[in-house]
């Protein structure tokens, strides 16, 4: 009786064996393709700030730089909802660059900021206490050449259905227009 248990016994381990084998196998070929997947879903956000940071915005009314400082490029960011007045609140979109918040608008506004030469990645969030705006991003980058002036704008787009956040590059016309036509904005980080 035991040389037969012995068998039944080793046959089970084999199968178990077997079994963890094929499970390690999968594991260890699916694992890249996971990890890729998190690496593509976070690396597009790298030009984003920590999420926790929040901003207060006001008017201002100094007169900002037209022109970029020596051997930097100046980089406009105008919030193009179109709402000058905004009843029941407007919407405030930060922005980071490279990895850090630079700034926010509110409402229809601008704020400029300087960058060195190179190769740029900025970021947009609709910055909200609720989950449904606060998870709405548009990426944009761009190559900064110095004594060049950059202009991006950014939208919301709401409907019944959708929420929508865009960040685009505005031609220097439009960009020059868009300027002159909002309200300087200044903002910081809330304490």
């Amino acid at each position: 009786m035991e040389p037969k248990s012995r068998h039944a016994n080793s046959a089970r381990w084999e199968s178990v064996e077997r079994k963890m084998i094929t499970a390690l196998i999968f594991f260890i070929l699916a694992s890249p393709a996971l990890a890729q997947e998190s690496t593509a879903t976070t690396s597009g956000l790298s030009g984003c700030g920590p999420a926790n940071i929040k901003f207060d915005v006001r008017l201002d009314q100094a007169q900002l730089p037209t022109e970029p400082e020596s051997g930097k490029a100046l980089v406009y960011i105008i919030e193009g909802d179109g709402q000058v007045e905004c009843l029941g609140g407007c919407v405030t979109v930060r922005v980071g660059l490279d990895g850090a918040w630079v700034g926010a608008n509110q409402g229809y506004s601008h704020f400029s900021f300087s960058v060195l030469p190179g190769e740029h990645h900025l970021c947009s969030n609709w910055q909200s206490r609720l989950a449904v705006y606060s998870s709405h991003y548009a990426l944009a980058n761009f190559t900064a050449e110095a004594g060049k002036v950059y202009y991006f704008r950014t939208r919301v787009w709401a409907s019944d259905r959708t929420v929508r956040l865009d960040l685009d590059p505005v031609n220097s016309d439009e960009g020059r227009y868009l300027v002159a036509a909002s309200p300087l904005v200044v903002s910081h980080p809330k304490k």
